[in-house]
């Protein structure tokens, strides 16, 4: 995920005593592992070096990747890739930005949804994200990997169920010095970059940013439906006037 400034650590009172977050601790886990083992690392010796490493590479992203041409063309092998490119990334820095997004806002998120309900969201909104961008580049050959889309809801539902968490940021023209802000002001901010972006970028370079947008408001969306209309409570009634109690 990649944007104009990066949210460092969590916020409000509850971050500092971060909630259990299984699912999201094992996410990153997971992507992390995964992206060691394979050869977007370039750690694994298995997948050699030079231009074998490179080519490995290229390989390992169609094959998992979501490749908008070959999904669109119904090809049976590319109906998994919206759930199997979540657990892909190009890079280090694609990884880590990914990572830390998911580390800030993923385990109150999931403390408020619950284990399986995030698990859910998660998937759910990683793969519709995925779809969006593939279904608005369909005729695209270049493979689409990385959690954005999926982390990018994980954003859209925090700013709706903590909007007055204080989050640190830095950012660019500040001169990258460390700033508290309520997720309401960083969290829009970050999505109209997102937006620009798609606008001006709408095949990259290299940043999926529409399927950041698609993500962004699906998590919002479903927080907004999910949690969004007030619990009706049957009101007591009021006392009696005076002289209207029973003896």
């Amino acid at each position: 995920m990649v944007g104009d400034f990066r949210a460092l650590v969590g916020a409000a009172g509850r971050a500092v005593l971060r909630p259990s977050a299984p699912v999201t601790y094992g996410l990153i886990a997971l992507c992390c592992v995964l992206f060691v083992l394979g050869p977007a690392g370039g750690l694994n010796p298995a997948y050699g070096t030079g231009g074998e490493l490179l080519a490995a590479q290229r390989a390992y992203f169609l094959r998992w990747g979501v490749v908008p041409a070959e999904l669109f063309a119904g090809a049976p092998r590319a109906l998994l890739t919206p759930a199997t490119a979540l657990f892909v990334h190009g890079s280090w820095v694609h990884l880590l930005g990914n990572m830390l997004f998911l580390y800030v806002f993923g385990a109150l998120t999931e403390d408020r949804m619950g284990r399986v309900q995030f698990t859910l969201f998660y998937l759910g909104c990683g793969c519709l994200a995925l779809l969006g961008y593939a279904a608005a580049n369909a005729s695209s050959a270049q493979p689409l990997v990385g959690a954005s889309g999926a982390i990018s809801a994980v954003l859209g539902a925090f700013l709706f169920l903590f909007p007055r968490a204080r989050v640190t940021s830095l950012l660019p023209f500040l001169f990258f010095l460390p700033l508290r802000f309520p997720a309401w002001v960083v969290l829009p901010f970050w999505a109209a970059l997102q937006w620009l972006a798609a606008s001006r970028f709408p095949q990259g370079p290299g940043v999926a940013y529409l399927a950041h947008v698609v993500g962004f408001g699906l998590g919002f969306a479903y927080a907004w439906a999910r949690y969004g209309p007030a619990t009706k409570v049957k009101a007591a009634p009021p006392p009696a006037p005076e002289g209207e109690n029973q003896p």
